[in-house]
C-alpha cells in the first residue's frame, strides 16, 4: 500500500501519464520501437545459438556458446536503452551514440585479420552488408531525431 509499481520507478511517468512534450515524435518513436523488437530477437537468437543473418552478424564463424549468452545479456541493454529513448526524447542521443559505436566496432571486426583467419578465404561481404544495414538504421534514426529536434 502506497508503494509505487516497479514500472513507475523505471519509466518516466507522472500520475500515470507521460509528459508528451518530452516524447519523440511518432515516426521516431516507431523507429526506436522497431529497434527494441530487433534487439529482443537478437538477444533470443544469441541466447539459444540460433545463427540467422541479421540476428547473428557473424553467423557462420566458430563460436563458444557461453560468449553468445553474454552477448544476449548485453543486447538486452540495447533493448532497454532504445525503450527509454522511445519514451523520453532526451535519451535518444545515448541510443544514437551506442548504435554508432556499434557500427564502428563491427566495421573494425569486419576488417580485422582475426576475422579473416577464421574465414578460410571466404568473403566478408555478408558481414559488411549487415553492418551497412545497421549503419542505415543509424542514419535513419539520426535524421529522424534531427528533424524532431528542429520541429520542437
Amino acid at each position: 500500500m502506497g508503494r509505487e509499481p516497479l514500472i513507475a520507478t523505471v519509466l518516466p511517468v507522472s500520475s500515470g501519464t507521460m509528459n508528451n512534450s518530452n516524447r519523440p515524435n511518432l515516426v521516431l518513436r516507431l523507429a526506436l520501437w522497431a529497434g527494441v523488437v530487433y534487439f529482443c530477437f537478437m538477444a533470443v537468437a544469441h541466447f539459444f545459438g540460433l545463427k540467422y543473418p541479421l540476428l547473428f552478424i557473424y553467423y557462420d564463424v566458430p563460436f563458444y556458446a557461453y560468449q553468445d549468452k553474454i552477448i544476449s545479456f548485453a543486447v538486452v541493454a540495447y533493448a532497454c536503452l532504445f525503450t527509454n529513448a522511445a519514451l523520453n526524447r532526451s535519451a535518444v542521443p545515448a541510443a544514437l551514440v551506442a548504435l554508432g559505436v556499434t557500427v564502428l566496432g563491427l566495421g573494425t571486426v569486419n576488417a580485422s585479420e582475426a576475422l579473416g583467419s577464421v574465414l578460410d578465404g571466404r568473403s566478408t561481404l555478408a558481414y559488411w552488408t549487415q553492418t551497412g544495414l545497421i549503419a542505415a538504421y543509424f542514419v535513419l534514426l539520426f535524421g529522424l531525431y534531427a528533424a524532431n529536434e528542429r520541429a520542437s
